[in-house]
């Protein structure tokens, strides 16, 4: 049973920083592309990264190229996303999914964890 377990969110600053992680758990971390996407207010979901199982292959949305870095850890079953130069739209519930192409919205995925971004 797929289980992800999102930690690391909070109230930022815009110009801030801060560091998401996903624990991972019930099926091979290190065969598995994995996502993250956020929901944002009044705005619905929007995907934000993707990570080959490898890490050789990392993609960004618009929105967030050049600010936020996917990366992660097989050996301790963790997903991450480097979150920098933060604005009051990155305000969103982010969530770590089990996936890479297709529907994100069905991939299995965490309870999500709230990033506020205000001054």
């Amino acid at each position: 049973q797929v289980q992800l377990v999102e930690s690391g969110g909070g109230l930022v600053q815009p110009g801030g920083s801060l560091r998401l992680s996903c624990a991972a758990s019930g099926f091979a971390f290190s065969t598995a592309g994995m996502i993250w996407f956020r929901r944002v207010p009044g705005k619905g979901l929007e995907w934000v990264s993707r990570i080959s199982n490898d890490g050789a292959i990392r993609d960004y949305g618009d929105s967030v190229r050049g600010r936020f870095s996917i990366s992660r850890d097989n050996a301790k079953n963790t997903l991450f996303l480097q979150m920098n130069s933060l604005k009051p739209e990155d305000t969103a519930v982010y969530y770590c999914a089990k996936g890479w192409s297709g529907d994100y919205s069905l991939f299995p995925r965490g309870q999500g964890t709230q990033v506020t971004v205000s001054s």
